[in-house]
């Protein structure tokens, strides 16, 4: 089997897993009969993690097809990586704060699935992943677009219904404007790195200079 058909293989069934954890964990959220379980689609992973089954779908067929990746499945994948695994970060920074505050964080597998398994392996299929691009270091700007746009839409609607997703961009559950904007400026700071450091990677993945040395022979 070729390399490229596997991992076209590989990306069908990421997305088939990725879509079981996003149905479980949006009947479990209901489950609670909560505002936060009838606020799923409000969440960034989740929103994140739908572009991400799409994605995955759409690049499994293109393996199949083609021996390299088109540029902008590149570039659009750099950018949900980014979103994926800063927010498994962030979650994992919440579920260790709870901990230490003694406050009860239930996380079911779909969430664990979500938030790390998924982000942690599809970053290391980008490294290993045969015919990939390149991307343009415009997607470390271009990866704060959307965080932008989620946060406006976020603190725009958390006062009408007297709930945010995340703790921290509540102003009643921190110490003030201060703490906000310190904690929304490392977040911002978070989804660039991770972006800088998928930029460089695909430039420097093994499968990238093997696909180069193919192409020269």
């Amino acid at each position: 089997m070729k390399a490229r058909t596997m991992f076209g293989a590989l990306r069908l069934v990421t997305a088939a897993v990725c879509l079981t954890a996003l149905v479980h964990r949006l009947f479990w959220g209901l489950s609670s009969q909560t505002i936060a379980g009838r606020n799923f689609f409000a969440y960034l992973t989740v929103e994140s993690n739908c572009a991400l089954v799409a994605l995955l779908v759409i690049g499994g067929i293109i393996a199949f097809r083609r021996d390299d990746d088109p540029r902008w499945f590149s570039v659009a994948l750099s950018l949900v990586l980014t979103w994926t695994i800063t927010a498994g970060l962030a979650f994992a920074l919440i579920v260790w704060q709870a901990g230490i505050r003694g406050i009860r964080v239930d996380v079911p597998w779909s969430d664990q699935v979500l938030h790390f398994w998924l982000p942690a392996l599809t970053a290391i299929a980008w490294t290993l992943t045969p015919g990939h691009r390149s991307v343009p270091w415009w997607i470390i700007p271009g990866s704060l677009v959307f965080p932008l746009v989620w946060g406006g839409v976020t603190m725009w609607r958390g006062p009408m219904i007297g709930w945010y997703p995340y703790y921290f961009l509540d102003l009643r559950q921190v110490s003030g404007i201060g703490e906000f904007l310190i904690t929304s400026g490392l977040a911002l700071t978070i989804f660039a790195l991770i972006a800088t450091v998928l930029a460089v990677i695909s430039r420097v993945s093994p499968s990238r200079r093997m696909a180069g040395t193919a192409r020269g022979t």
